[in-house]
């Protein structure tokens, strides 16, 4: 109920400056209940909306059977007399079963949880739809809070009569709560929000969001510097009707001419701090992220809420702006940036921070409203269950692509590695002990590995084999390989081609073995009449009596004297070779070059006398010509 309450506050407030209906766009987050094991017409997957108490099981499953209380149908009081813990280890937990009225959905819960339930599903009454059900504001014996952990969902009238009729006909029903598809998945990063503020005087709520962060920092920041998520925080902001700004509650409640409000800590509007006060510190907070972000260290909010929350407390009487500033300078950020943001609280002006926080806190696309306080918002979707430290890090890790997670969200505290159980059912070579199975989060996937730089091409369930790319540096391309004699064989015939093949003096398939051939043995080298085989593995050795040299490329002996009969004659040929250079080289100047200088110099000569072979032509002059 205080739910509708607050979303109703809100959307007054919002209407006088948007065209939106007064109806809030909240939305209910659900996921899917599977029924397995009951009559044909029931079985099937239902929409079940989930519940903001309790620990969330985020990317996984959970498996139990329903009961359906004979007496205590509302779970409003302790089941004394009776237990739903499961009579043998290993056996299927209980979900309860409960209808709606008569206590909180709270008390509910933890009912079901002392009698020994794992799940509470609360049924809807005839006429309601389904809600998002919420910790109450003003429990008097809220302490109990605390320890719930349960997971419990809502589900409509129709299907909680279908279910309590199978019960009477049959066995407990077997049904799956699956938060597998809860939140989107698309990549590598997630993003997400978190909606706070700084009161620290709102009782239970404000408390677990203060603790939150606090153990929550170390991972938050490791996930941010690391690339694998952006983290925005936000503050809820509301703003006071027109006709209400020159009044006593807007202006204690409100910055900016009643544009930027915050409810009264303690409720009280005589005493205590004011709904002003907490308006400014969540414009501080957000500045002070706005600045750190710019110089690159946005994940210095963490510290800084961190240290806000215990150096200036309401209850000490250090809510105030100087003590925020002593906080701020701790981290070396200038407090005149952060001035500058905020601006004039008491300016008939805007400001940019919060407007943009207004404008935010209305939903788009598949997210409502941001109207619970505090809120955690993956992948533009609203989170449901407790703030707790792990069940938060569950929720951030179902949010990235199967196969992207950092190494965190895989942890044997987050989750179970299914490649370590026959491994995952995916390929695997026993000898190097590479494997196909890679584990997720979410579970497994059997995919060809990348094993130092070498791609693995197959379907990663039955097989997987080495592409031709460097293929010879894993497990030898998964060739015959060996050492003997202080010589090393490989039978992978090349980084670019596929297949074995035993190297030259061996036989065999080139897979399993390679056998040395024995060259002498069988004729196939060193068979001159006077020369001596020795086989050797992979190769052999070639010899020749005293005074007698082996010529490989002929396969024959030849004394020293042969040698240098063949030495001789090569010195000549090389000689006489030179010597018709030569020859060549003079005959070539005596009939070309020469030829060429005398052709120039008759040329010369031409100029100034007539030569013998050449005609001499008469000169005359004109009687003008002196």
């Amino acid at each position: 109920m205080r739910i509708w309450k607050l979303g109703f506050v809100i959307c007054v407030w919002f209407l006088l400056f948007t065209v939106e209906s007064c109806l809030c766009r909240f939305m209910v987050e659900n996921i899917n209940l599977k029924v397995t094991s009951s009559s044909e017409d029931l079985k099937g997957s239902y929409k079940c909306a989930l519940a903001n108490f309790g620990i969330p099981r985020y990317g996984g499953t959970l498996r139990g059977l329903v009961k359906y209380p004979k007496e205590n149908q509302e779970a409003c009081n302790n089941f004394t007399h009776v237990s739903f813990k499961p009579d043998n280890p290993g056996a299927l937990p209980v979900f309860l079963l409960v209808d709606r009225g008569g206590c909180y959905f709270t008390n509910k819960a933890w009912n079901a949880q002392n009698a020994g339930g794992v799940a509470a599903i609360l049924v809807t009454h005839e006429t309601d739809d389904l809600i998002t059900m919420d910790m109450p504001e003003h429990d008097p014996d809220a302490t109990y809070l605390q320890n719930l952990t349960i997971s419990s969902v809502f589900i409509t009238h129709s299907l909680g009569v279908s279910l309590k009729k199978a019960l009477e006909k049959t066995n407990p029903i077997l049904v799956t709560l699956d938060w597998t598809e809860a939140l989107p998945h698309p990549d590598e990063r997630v993003e997400y929000e978190f909606w706070t503020n700084t009161n620290d005087e709102c009782g239970l709520k404000c408390d677990n969001q203060l603790n939150f962060v606090k153990t929550f920092k170390k991972v938050a920041q490791t996930l941010e510097q690391n690339g694998h998520t952006r983290f925005t925080p936000h503050y809820i902001t509301w703003y006071c009707p027109e006709e209400y700004t020159s009044s006593d509650k807007c202006k204690s409640q409100c910055i900016n001419h009643g544009r930027y409000c915050a409810p009264d800590p303690e409720e009280d509007f005589s005493k205590g701090y004011t709904g002003k006060e907490v308006v400014v510190q969540n414009l501080i907070q957000a500045c002070f992220y706005k600045v750190v972000k710019e110089s690159g260290k946005p994940w210095l909010w963490w510290d800084y809420v961190t240290d806000f929350s215990t150096r200036c407390q309401m209850k000490e009487h250090k809510y105030d702006q100087e003590c925020a500033h002593k906080v701020i300078e701790s981290f070396g950020v200038d407090t005149k940036k952060i001035d500058e943001c905020v601006g004039d609280t008491k300016a008939d002006t805007e400001n940019a921070v919060l407007k943009a926080e207004q404008h935010a806190q209305i939903g788009s696309g598949t997210r409502g409203d941001v109207t619970i306080q505090p809120t955690l918002v993956i992948n533009n979707r609203q989170y449901r269950g407790r703030l707790d430290n792990k069940a938060v890090l569950k929720a951030i890790c179902s949010g990235f692509k199967e196969g992207t997670e950092p190494a965190l969200c895989l942890s044997y505290e987050i989750e179970t590695n299914e490649c370590l159980v026959d491994n995952g059912g995916c390929w695997i070579d026993k000898v190097t002990n590479i494997t196909a199975c890679k584990d997720t989060f979410r579970g497994k996937v059997c995919e060809c590995p990348v094993v130092n730089g070498v791609k693995f091409v197959g379907d990663g369930y039955t097989h997987c084999e080495a592409s031709a790319a460097l293929r010879c540096q894993v497990n030898n391309g998964g060739c015959w390989e060996g050492t003997k004699e202080g010589r090393n064989y490989t039978a992978c015939i090349g980084d670019d081609t596929k297949g074995c093949e035993c190297p030259p003096g061996f036989k065999g398939d080139g897979v399993n073995s390679c056998e040395d051939i024995d060259e002498c043995k069988e004729k196939k080298a060193c068979q001159c009449s006077k020369c001596k085989c020795k086989n050797t593995w992979g190769s052999y050795e070639c010899s020749c009596a005293a005074n007698l040299f082996y010529l490989k490329e002929h396969d024959i002996c030849i004394s020293a004297k042969d040698v240098n009969t063949r030495d001789g004659w090569g010195f000549a040929w090389v000689f006489f070779s030179l010597v018709a250079i030569g020859v060549v080289g003079y005959i070539f100047y005596k009939y070309r070059v020469r030829r060429y200088m005398d052709s120039e110099i008759r040329a010369i000569m031409a100029q100034y006398m007539p030569l013998d072979d050449e005609v001499e032509v008469p000169v005359t002059r004109s009687h003008g010509e002196i």
